[in-house]
């Protein structure tokens, strides 16, 4: 029974090392779909910053312009603007955060941090596990194989000290 709890608990360590090793490949993805997200923002950034040049105005005019506009489809356009230029500077944050994230794990760790929760879902959604090949995800890995593996081993002791020790059965002999 010993071998079957010690097998049980490598498989399980196995499982939690692969699930772990994961964390650096969702963040890997996420930084990929971050940068197109990025670029996408900065051209309609570009082009609004253009058409408020074009009229004379800086994009915080043009802005303040459309969202004090008594048209609510005009108000709208300036909100959504504002709203464009606060996230590009927000992501453009993170993504330097997460470019300067050093040591092992560290851009996962960066990624807990602070999220941009509608990328991490849509991250989330199109996510593809993969097999770590780097170090993040080789160390994620062995990280999640040891706390699983060690957990499993701490619960099965724990077990089998607290569980009253069998007792031999009684033999009656007969004369």
């Amino acid at each position: 029974m010993l071998r079957v709890f010690r097998t049980l608990g490598l498989a399980l360590g196995l499982l939690g090392g692969l699930i772990a090793a994961q964390g650096p490949e969702f963040a890997q993805q996420y930084t990929q779909r971050l940068g197109g997200t990025l670029d996408e923002l900065r051209r309609v950034v570009a082009g609004f910053a253009a058409d408020a040049a074009a009229t004379g105005r800086t994009a915080d005019a043009a802005v303040e312009r459309l969202r004090g506009d008594t048209d609510a489809l005009v108000a709208r356009r300036g909100a959504a603007a504002q709203s464009d230029i606060a996230r590009l500077k927000d992501l453009t944050a993170q993504q330097r955060a997460l470019a300067e994230a050093g040591g092992p794990l560290g851009r996962f760790v960066a990624l807990i941090r602070n999220p941009d929760l509608p990328l991490a879902r849509a991250t989330y959604r199109d996510y593809a596990p993969a097999i770590p090949t780097t170090a993040d995800g080789l160390v994620a890995g062995l990280v999640g194989f040891l706390a699983t593996w060690g957990g499993w081993r701490v619960i099965s002791d724990l077990g089998r000290r607290v569980r009253p020790p069998r007792r031999a059965p009684v033999r009656v002999e007969r004369a």
